[in-house]
């Protein structure tokens, strides 16, 4: 029996992952951390931890059922979490849809036996892993605004020293009919 790790999460729209890349680079010197490539940038909704299969078809099931509009991401605020070393792009407002999407997705993981942190939930994209030193926040003068149509299960592959996520399956958010 093989268990993968999985997590639900929102892909950000091309060619948003390039400008924050590029933005990173601007703002924050090399020895601030290790930079997320591109492809890797995301927002976690539900971390599920290594999941069976059979696990995860339940889970892919229960996604499928959702019934939530779209809504507006502002990414228009940063933080740095010294202990888990993590520079992140967020909202200083996170939209109501993003909170109850979230907060479904981790109720149905924590019924489905996969470990909820007790934390509340955080919405934000980590820029920087390996930031354990003190980093200088740019000023908040960056807003950047997208459309989330979507959610996607993803898992986490570890090949070759390098961390990479793979999208497994989506769900489009749509208004209820």
């Amino acid at each position: 029996m093989s268990a993968r790790r999985l997590f639900f999460g929102i892909g950000l729209p091309e060619p948003l992952p390039q400008q924050l890349v590029r933005w990173r680079a601007e703002q924050f010197p090399e020895e601030a951390g290790r930079p997320i490539a591109a492809a890797n940038l995301h927002m976690t909704l539900a971390f599920l931890g290594d999941v069976s299969d059979e696990k995860a078809q339940g889970l892919q099931q229960l996604a499928g059922r959702i019934q939530q509009r779209p809504f507006t991401l502002d990414l228009d605020d940063a933080g740095h979490w010294p202990r888990p070393g993590v520079v992140w792009l967020g909202c200083r407002q996170a939209p109501r849809g993003l909170l109850q999407l979230a907060d479904m997705l981790r109720s149905q993981a924590a019924r489905s036996g996969c470990y909820q942190s007790p934390q509340p939930f955080h919405p934000h994209i980590t820029l920087l892993r390996n930031a354990t030193r003190p980093v200088t926040l740019p000023p908040r003068n960056f807003h950047w605004r997208f459309t989330v149509d979507h959610f996607s299960l993803y898992e986490s592959v570890f090949s070759q020293g390098r961390t990479r996520y793979r999208r497994l399956q989506s769900w489009p958010l749509q208004e209820s009919t």
